[in-house]
């Protein structure tokens, strides 16, 4: 059975929610707000979050995208909002499921299993890597160049572990964007400018790389030295 964190400001609903998922075995906390939930899933990371859009302090698309931001547990959004285009980029931000209101208990409970499923099938992806010189640690959110730490932002960070994890691979810039920035689009001029940070960090520029090599209209790929 799992642990459940559910997400929403009707107390009604809520507690329906509560009830119909501790019948089944699970067991289920919740929050009336996106603040709460962040607090919650940062302390204590549930195995699947079930939530609501409609949330008095955040508007729940953004609250996805801050808890895409400290985790990557599985999040089935429960919405009255039936736009395809809304439920597509709740999709693309990150959302593993989606459920639009009124739905029944047993609809909910198959979307959950479903989407348990998928998680606990996957292999746990590798924590640390290396390439050339450099080393990437993301449980400590550290990264090293030659036995040195790399004073780094966090944006940086998450944009040199995504392209170190992809070593050799032309991370488009698509990808960066949706996997770093959690946005479906942007403005480039934001990606080259944290890869100039980068570089400057990296004793490299952009006409001399070392590890950060720019494929002219297509994206970026990081390669050890020489």
């Amino acid at each position: 059975m799992a642990n459940v964190l559910v997400v929403e400001d009707d107390q009604f609903v809520r507690s329906a929610l509560i009830r119909e998922l501790t019948e089944r075995s699970h067991t289920v906390r919740s929050a009336s707000t996106a603040l709460d939930a962040l607090r919650e899933v940062s302390q204590d990371a549930p195995d699947v979050v079930v939530l609501d859009l409609g949330l008095p302090d955040l508007d729940g698309a953004e609250a996805l995208k801050m808890l895409r931001a400290v985790s990557d547990v599985p999040v089935v959004v429960a919405t009255a909002r039936d736009d395809e285009t809304e439920i597509v980029r709740l999709l693309n931000a990150g959302a593993d499921d989606y459920l639009v209101k009124p739905f029944s208990p047993e609809h909910l409970i198959a979307r959950l299993s479903a989407v348990l499923r998928r998680a606990r099938g996957r292999s746990a992806p590798p924590r640390t890597c290396q390439v050339g010189g450099l080393r990437i640690d993301l449980e400590a959110r550290e990264a090293f160049l030659d036995g040195a730490p790399l004073d780094l932002t966090r944006r940086e960070f998450d944009l040199l572990a995504h392209l170190a994890f992809r070593a050799g691979q032309v991370v488009p810039r698509r990808e960066l964007l949706t996997e770093v920035w959690r946005q479906s689009y942007g403005d480039d001029q934001t990606i080259d400018v944290h890869l100039s940070w980068l570089r400057r960090k990296l004793g490299e520029t952009a006409s001399q790389p070392r590890y950060l090599h720019t494929v002219r209209g297509v994206g970026v790929k990081l390669l050890p030295p020489g």
